[in-house]
């Protein structure tokens, strides 16, 4: 179990860092989507830095957990705006970077979970 959470904790890694090219150069279809959730351009940098942030937090023994806490955070809030502003096709995409957020969230989701007993506070308690 060790591995596949390894394993886990890179794939998470590698995806937000993927999408971390997109966001620093200004891609087209980084800015539209930013453009139309009223957040370009500091949101995009921002939570291109946030994304660099946890996928070097997820690959740390010991911040495992704050990586994956904020993976979670980020990607729930992308969902959100997939749902509420972008919908689930971006420019022609047939819901690629909707159904990898999912996939993103769901393993963050799952190393978050193997990791709770880190979490500071409540961590002690599950």
């Amino acid at each position: 179990m060790k591995y596949v959470l390894i394993v886990l904790r890179i794939a998470v890694a590698l995806i937000l860092l993927q999408t971390l090219w997109f966001k620093f150069q200004a891609h087209p279809d980084s800015v539209y989507i930013f453009k139309k959730v009223g957040l370009e351009p500091y949101g995009r940098i921002g939570i291109g830095i946030l994304e660099l942030i946890a996928s070097i937090l997820i690959l740390i023994p010991k911040t495992v957990w704050m990586g994956a806490l904020l993976t979670v955070g980020i990607i729930a809030g992308a969902i959100m705006m997939h749902l509420t502003k972008l919908g689930i096709d971006v420019n022609g995409d047939g819901g690629t970077l909707f159904y990898l957020a999912l996939i993103t969230l769901f393993l963050g989701v799952v190393v978050l979970w193997f990791n709770r007993k880190n979490l500071p506070i409540v961590g002690s308690r599950l």
